[in-house]
C-alpha cells in the first residue's frame, strides 16, 4: 500500500536535513516510489541530494534501516549513501543525486540491454552478513513448503519497478533496495518477466529477453513453474487488496505468464 507523500517538507525534518546539508535553498518533491512520506530533490549552496524519509514510528521505517544497511555492499551499482540519521521522530537518508531517466522497459527500448548488464552485476555481488529475508519465507504463503525450492544465496534486489532503475550515461543504476533478500540466483531475472510483460512483450518475447542469465536459464523447471505460480497469486492478492491501473497491469501480467507455462 502506496504511503503518504508530503509535497512541502515538515519543519522539523528540514531541520534535521539542514544539519547535514547546510541552508536548504529549493527542494522539489519527487512523485515516483511508494514507500516514502518524504521524496525530494533538495539543493543546496554545495549541490543537490536526494532525500528520503519516514518517520520513526511508521510501520515501514525498517526499509529505511534496510537501505542504509545495504547501501555500502552495492555501492557500484546504486547512488552513493551520504548519510543516515534517525532524529527529530524521522528517519531519513541522504543519497548522491543523479540525474538519470527511469527506465523503458518496452520492446524497443534500448534500455533493456543496459538493465540486463546491471542485473548480471548484480550476481557479482557477494551477499551481506546482513538479516535479510530469504524468498522461501517471503512466498511460503502462496506455495507452502513448495517455497523452499526459491531457497539460494544470491544477492537480490527483487522490485524491478522501472521507477526503481534510473539510466544515467549508458549505465542502469538500481535504487530502492528495502525489498532486498537472499534466494536463488535465478529470481530477480524471473521477477523481471513479470515487468517486461506489463510493459508490453509477450509472455514468450519476455523469457527470450532473460534466457542471457545463466542463473535462469539453469534454474529447474519445476522451481520455475512454482514461482510463477506463487507471483500469480501474490499480484491476485496485491490487487484485491489495493485496486488500481497499475496493481491490475501486474497482476494481468503475472496471469499471462502463468497462463503461458501451465496452460
Amino acid at each position: 500500500m502506496a504511503t503518504h507523500r508530503f509535497t512541502d517538507i515538515p519543519a522539523d525534518a528540514l531541520a534535521v536535513i539542514e544539519e547535514h546539508t547546510g541552508p536548504v535553498l529549493k527542494a522539489e518533491s519527487v512523485s515516483t516510489g511508494l514507500n516514502s512520506e518524504i521524496a525530494a530533490r533538495i539543493h543546496t549552496d554545495s549541490g543537490a541530494l536526494f532525500v528520503k524519509g519516514l518517520r520513526l514510528e511508521h510501520p515501514r521505517v525498517w526499509t529505511q534501516q534496510r537501505e542504509a544497511a545495504i547501501a555500502p555492499y552495492v555501492a557500484p551499482l546504486t547512488p552513493a549513501l551520504q548519510w543516515h540519521t534517525q532524529k527529530s521522530g524521522w528517519d531519513l537518508l541522504g543519497f548522491e543525486d543523479v540525474d538519470g531517466l527511469h527506465a523503458d522497459y518496452a520492446p524497443s527500448s534500448l534500455h533493456l540491454a543496459l538493465v540486463a548488464n546491471a542485473m548480471q552485476t548484480l550476481t557479482a555481488v557477494p551477499l551481506p552478513d546482513l538479516p535479510l529475508k530469504t524468498m522461501p519465507e517471503r512466498l511460503r504463503a502462496y506455495v507452502g513448503d513448495d517455497a523452499e525450492r526459491f531457497a539460494g544465496d544470491q544477492l537480490l534486489h527483487t522490485d524491478w519497478n522501472l521507477h526503481n532503475v534510473l539510466v544515467v550515461d549508458d549505465r542502469a543504476r538500481l535504487v530502492d533496495w528495502a525489498w532486498a533478500a537472499r534466494g536463488a540466483g535465478w529470481i530477480d531475472p524471473a521477477l523481471w518477466v513479470i515487468w517486461l510483460i506489463a510493459s508490453g512483450h509477450t509472455a514468450d518475447q519476455a523469457e527470450r529477453m532473460t534466457r542471457w542469465h545463466t542463473a535462469l536459464a539453469d534454474a529447474p523447471t519445476v522451481s520455475l513453474d512454482t514461482f510463477v505460480l506463487a507471483q500469480h497469486r501474490l499480484w491476485d492478492e496485491i490487487a484485491g487488496d489495493t485496486p488500481d491501473t497499475w496493481t491490475a497491469t501486474m497482476q494481468t501480467a503475472a496471469a499471462t505468464w502463468h497462463q503461458h507455462r501451465h496452460g
